[in-house]
């Protein structure tokens, strides 16, 4: 006997407006959910997955949206014909969302219960205490560490990791039938990703809540969903099992998917992008250990470009008037050298110390003890004008290119700023020509010179903030998580991009990522950091292929492996 599917979209097309001209950006898809299921829904940025999901909740922005045609199905009930009173009471009672950035979903006035009681008050007949009972339950429910804490903790005193449990304990407190879980672990390290993926797992099995699981990455898709579907440009391309999906893939889009992300066991000279796979321009060309062996013989025969040594950074802090103050080391004793022409990979979890020691080599933090020897040169204790000089020598390409551009300035007047600084170009024509020049040598044409950062995707802007680093002729350039917001495609496009900038002009870089698979791509040697210290140091496929310390193991284990 068929079972009835908990929610149908049938033929469902959505348009947006600009100036009274609409242009339909879902074309006519239609896929079920049946109960106890967990439904992965797949595509990059722009492929429709959120929007389609904002349709099932009735939240897409009315002004400027619509829905064109189709229907929307919860228990025979269809959604599309709801007014605004009657989509209240099915939000949170029995449709609940997850969002991407949990920080920006909570509230950060608000203590992490009181966020939570507030579903609780508004839906339910509880009286307040049993609601502060309720959600504190909620929260040993989402296996956050001491839930008391958190009950009264602001949304900033707590990890990414406990910040999403929040938002699950927000999305389940009403026990709705269906979760939609959009990209709910993008940005987070892959221990955290993998617990919350069980969690899930585990939430959905304890109360039989059927789940729309939205991301970029297929490999993760496959170790949550039971069923899959591919979106492309509005459009469902493929949908099945997620077995016969990653197995048999059918569409050229769901091939390119499965394939963009760097291979564990093999190293290709050129990651796979999108339109590759569209256009069959795949270079399945392999950098051959023996090629690899040469490479580093060559690197390692010289000085090293910069060494660090017996590093600690120090942090003292006190909760109150009269407590005694308490010490953190979040770098302790750290060794490494680093050589021109080579990319040093820099992983751990969150909180093990990698960002405060690039900002201690940047000059950013001052480091509490040891040495930083640039060139030879101890530069832990320059002066300002001195600091001001090494600035040029050493660069960033930071995570989110958004907030490190501004606003309301022209990407071309954003990167000749520093150019100006450091004096480089005689005059603002010679600096216009350079920046068209590096604009060209990333990817973009000369016509973003005069837009603004609003005006790009995620993937140009980043591009844009590579651009503007590599402006001033560095030589060590430190890239701090500056692919893990991207789709797997675009990430793929940034990587090769940053190979070829190292090839071309013999860059050496720091490469940080909580990303192991990416780390172990782009790397010649790895630090694996954990509490402030070097857990392991090696070649990047030494260390993977054999690690020796469990914390290594288990970060390894943790990567979405696929099918």
């Amino acid at each position: 006997m068929p079972i009835t599917p908990i929610l149908t979209v049938s033929d469902l097309s959505i348009s947006f407006f600009s100036n009274g001209i609409g242009k339909e950006i879902i074309h006519n898809i239609s896929f079920d959910l049946s109960p106890n299921e967990i439904l992965g829904i797949v595509g990059e940025s722009g492929s429709g997955k959120s929007v389609s999901s904002l349709a099932i909740l009735g939240l897409l922005p009315k002004k400027i949206s619509k829905i064109t045609s189709g229907t929307i199905n919860f228990n025979a009930t269809d959604l599309t014909k709801l007014a605004s009173k009657e989509l209240q009471v099915i939000r949170g009672n029995n449709i609940a969302m997850i969002f991407q950035e949990p920080m920006s979903s909570l509230n950060p006035s608000m203590r992490c219960g009181k966020q939570v009681a507030e579903i609780l008050l508004q839906h339910t007949s509880l009286s307040k205490e049993d609601v502060k009972n309720e959600t504190l339950q909620l929260f040993e429910k989402v296996k956050l560490p001491d839930p008391a804490r958190v009950f009264k903790a602001y949304p900033h005193e707590i990890s990414g990791g406990q910040k999403q449990r929040v938002m699950i304990a927000m999305a389940i407190a009403c026990k709705p039938k269906i979760l939609i879980a959009d990209e709910p672990t993008t940005a987070l390290d892959v221990t955290v990703q993998k617990e919350i993926i069980l969690l899930l797992k585990q939430l959905q099995k304890d109360e039989g809540m059927s789940i729309i699981f939205i991301s970029h990455d297929l490999a993760l898709i496959s170790e949550i969903s039971d069923r899959v579907l591919v979106m492309y440009q509005g459009n469902i391309v493929e949908q099945g099992l997620v077995i016969e999906i990653f197995k048999s893939p059918n569409h050229t889009y769901t091939k390119a998917l499965i394939n963009s992300r760097p291979n564990l066991q093999v190293r290709y000279k050129r990651l796979a992008t999108i339109n590759d796979y569209m256009n069959d321009t795949v270079n399945h060309d392999v950098i051959t250990t023996k090629e690899r062996q040469e490479t580093h013989k060559k690197l390692y025969s010289k000085p090293p470009l910069l060494e660090v040594i017996n590093l600690e950074k120090e942090y003292i802090s006190k909760s109150d008037w009269f407590s005694s103050p308490h010490s953190f080391k979040a770098v302790n004793n750290v060794n490494f050298k680093l050589y021109e022409g080579e990319t040093l990979g820099l992983v751990g979890e969150s909180g093990c110390g990698k960002s405060t020691l690039s900002n201690a080599i940047l000059l950013l933090d001052k480091a509490t003890k040891g040495r930083i020897l640039y060139k030879g040169n101890d530069i832990s204790n320059l002066s300002k004008a001195a600091t001001r000089e090494l600035r040029k020598d050493i660069q960033i390409i930071f995570q989110d290119p958004f907030a490190s551009l501004n606003p309301r300035i022209p990407v071309g007047k954003a990167i000749m700023e520093p150019m100006m600084v450091h004096g480089i170009g005689k005059s603002t024509s010679e600096r216009e020509t350079l920046v068209y020049d590096l604009l060209d040598k990333v990817g973009l044409d000369s016509s973003v010179f005069n837009r603004y950062p609003h005006e790009f995707s995620g993937g140009q802007r980043q591009r844009i903030g590579i651009a503007r680093a590599i402006a001033l002729e560095p030589k060590l350039i430190i890239c701090d998580e500056s692919v893990s917001a991207l789709d797997i495609s675009v990430q793929a496009q940034v990587l090769n991009l940053l190979s070829d900038l190292k090839d071309n002009f013999g860059f050496t870089y720091i490469f940080i990522s909580h990303d192991l698979a990416v780390v172990k791509y782009m790397s010649d040697n790895l630090i694996v950091m954990n509490s402030g210290k070097i857990e392991e140091m090696d070649d990047a496929d030494i260390i993977y292929a054999n690690p020796q310390k469990d914390y290594t193991k288990k970060l390894i284990h943790a990567i979405p492996k696929g099918l």
